[in-house]
C-alpha cells in the first residue's frame, strides 16, 4: 500500500515558477514507477511527466518538453515535479500517481496503469 500526498501548489504569474512534491509513506515507494497528471477544468486528465523506479528514464508531455522536471528521492520517499516558464495553459489540478508493477528502467504513461493515486494540489497561471 502506498499513500501520496501533493504539495506545492499555488498561484504563480505567467513565466514564474513552481516545485511540487509527492511525498508518500508506504515500504513499496522505491520499488514504484511514479507519475504526475494534470487536468483542467473540462478537459482529460493528461500525463504530464513520469520516472522509472530506477529513475532513468523520464517521459514528459510535448507541451511541457524542456520547461519540467521529474526527479526522485527514494531515501526521502519523494518525487518533484520542477515547473518552469510556466504558462496560463498549465493551468490545472496536478496528481501525483505510484504503481508497483512497472519495470525497472521504464516510465509509466498510461494513467490506468497506476494504482495510488494522490488528491492533487492547484496549479493557476495568471496572464
Amino acid at each position: 500500500q502506498v499513500q501520496l500526498v501533493e504539495s506545492g501548489g499555488g498561484l504563480v504569474q505567467a513565466g514564474g515558477s513552481l516545485r511540487l512534491s509527492c511525498a508518500a509513506s508506504g515500504r513499496t515507494f522505491s520499488n514504484s514507477a511514479v507519475g504526475w497528471f494534470r487536468q483542467a477544468p473540462g478537459k482529460e486528465r493528461e500525463l504530464v511527466a513520469a520516472i522509472s523506479v530506477s529513475g532513468n528514464s523520464r517521459t514528459y508531455a510535448d507541451s511541457v518538453q524542456g520547461r519540467f522536471t521529474i526527479s526522485r528521492d527514494n531515501g526521502k520517499n519523494t518525487v518533484l515535479l520542477q515547473m518552469n516558464s510556466l504558462k496560463p495553459e498549465d493551468t490545472a489540478v496536478y496528481y501525483c500517481a505510484a504503481t508497483s508493477y512497472a519495470p525497472p528502467h521504464s516510465a509509466v504513461v498510461v494513467g490506468t496503469k497506476y494504482d495510488y493515486w494522490g488528491h492533487g494540489t492547484q496549479v493557476t497561471v495568471s496572464s
